[in-house]
């Protein structure tokens, strides 16, 4: 009380002011959000710029051109993070640059040319904590398959051997990728990498067998989502589409490897969809499956999109039995039968398409052995002879594998026999001279493919 006597009215209350003012202004400085680092992700279509923040963020963003620039405002945030470390080549962004702006900051990102950018905000998970996330899209030259109302999509020009045969067109899509590391082992094996080196295995037994192309949906670690993953496989015109994962469960007993088709349910709804969604507005004018839509009734176009869905389902089904059947020569399998979901991105009315999940990688002993990069070639190798047998068994006319399996010389050729040896299975043996497991049962009048004993003479097709 002394002091205060001391001092005149107006001092004491501007002191005070000033104290509450600066009270309050290091409340809002403690509060603010903090971008606590910075992640990025390029790849052949999109950058990925990835702000950790500390708490949930209000944002805006917008474009400038001349030049180009994408404007990223952040309220009640300062920026914390490290930019020296970011490689930016092959981003399209020349250089990223900060400031304060009305008690939050503004991020501008130069871009080398124009990018459609879109930022949105994440929740936290079991690896990150809030984020907000610009993609920035390459600007593309307008896709052979665009088609106006009342033309027909000009067909995909596929690659041809010197026969003017052409190859089956597989595609291939290691799941997750950059932002997104799918499911991480006790050791901490993350479930892009497995998946993408088992890819890379496939592609290249594939790329070496004659008659078959590989195309890969993911060549390194960035990020696709499931929707461009599923029409990569329809802008290639594929024969067969994969999309090959690693599972996990809460249960660290849990182990096995899985094959995943479509669900009826799946089919109807996507059925629906596609008729109705926008975006696939040039699809249903080119037609699926082959058959022109162009000038038909609703109705009409429901059935004919709902057929190739069923059939393409079928086929699904039967390519994940070849699959399964040879994967479960080298790993345990989670399930003997293809197990069928509504996954996104088997949702394709006209690529026979299939979910292939090598193990449980929240199974220590099974992320031991999906650590071991020759387990790996031999999962590659099981799902490669899967695609054989299922290609050879019916293939496209036109295409190298039908001219092989349809030769006047193989035919004239007749048939010989074969003995059968220790390990060896019905389908290796189809393999082996280029036919099915369904043939061989009927020329050898079989009706169990597990069936065969060591010593037994089958007759086989000669190659």
């Amino acid at each position: 009380m002394h002091v205060r006597n001391n001092i005149s009215p107006r001092l004491y209350w501007r002191t005070t002011l000033l104290l509450w003012l600066l009270a309050l202004q290091w409340l809002a400085l403690a509060s603010a959000a903090e971008v606590q680092g910075v992640r990025i992700w390029p790849s052949p279509n999109q950058t990925r710029l990835v702000l950790d923040m500390n708490q949930e963020v209000d944002f805006s963003y917008f474009s400038l051109t001349e030049p180009d620039r994408l404007v990223v405002d952040v309220n009640q945030a300062q920026f914390r993070a490290n930019l020296n470390a970011l490689q930016l080549d092959d981003t399209g962004i020349s250089g990223i640059r900060h400031g304060t702006r009305d008690q939050g900051i503004r991020i501008v990102l130069d871009l080398q040319q124009p990018m459609h950018g879109r930022v949105f905000a994440l929740p936290p998970n079991e690896q990150h904590p809030h984020r907000l996330v610009i993609d920035l899209e390459f600007s593309e030259p307008e896709s052979p398959l665009a088609v106006q109302p009342g033309e027909q999509a000009p067909p995909v020009e596929r690659r041809m051997d010197t026969s003017g045969q052409r190859d089956l067109i597989i595609v291939i899509d290691p799941g997750h990728g950059g932002e997104d590391p799918g499911a991480i082992g006790p050791r901490g094996t993350r479930e892009k990498d497995v998946v993408l080196s088992v890819s890379n295995h496939l592609f290249r037994l594939l790329e070496a067998e004659p008659g078959y192309r590989p195309v890969m949906v993911r060549t390194n670690d960035y990020f696709i989502s499931l929707a461009d993953r599923r029409n990569r496989a329809r802008r290639e015109r594929a024969d067969v589409f994969l999309s090959i994962h690693a599972d996990a469960f809460h249960n660290a007993q849990a182990n096995g490897a899985s094959v995943y088709a479509l669900s009826g349910r799946g089919a109807t709804s996507t059925t629906a969809a596609y008729l109705a969604e926008q975006e696939n507005r040039a699809d249903v004018i080119g037609g699926v499956g082959g058959i022109s839509l162009e000038g038909k009734d609703d109705m009409l176009r429901e059935v004919l999109v709902d057929l190739s869905m069923s059939a393409n389902r079928s086929e699904s089904l039967r390519l994940g039995d070849d699959i399964l059947r040879q994967m479960g020569r080298v790993a345990r399998l989670h399930k003997d039968t293809v197990e069928q979901a509504n996954f996104a991105v088997l949702r394709s009315p006209d690529v026979p398409s299939v979910l292939i999940e090598v193990g449980f990688i929240s199974n220590p002993a099974e992320e031991m052995r999906l650590r071991d990069d020759a387990y790996r070639q031999q999962l590659a190798r099981s799902i490669f002879n899967g695609i054989k047998e299922y290609s050879w068994r019916n293939p496209p006319e036109g295409s190298y594998v039908y001219q092989q399996k349809n030769a006047p010389d193989r035919a004239a050729s007749g048939f010989g026999e074969y003995v059968v040896r220790e390990g060896d299975t019905l389908s290796a043996i189809a393999i082996r001279h280029q036919t099915s497991v369904a043939e061989l049962l009927r020329l050898n009048n079989m009706t169990n493919a597990n069936s065969i004993r060591i010593g037994q003479r089958l007759r086989v097709p000669n190659v």
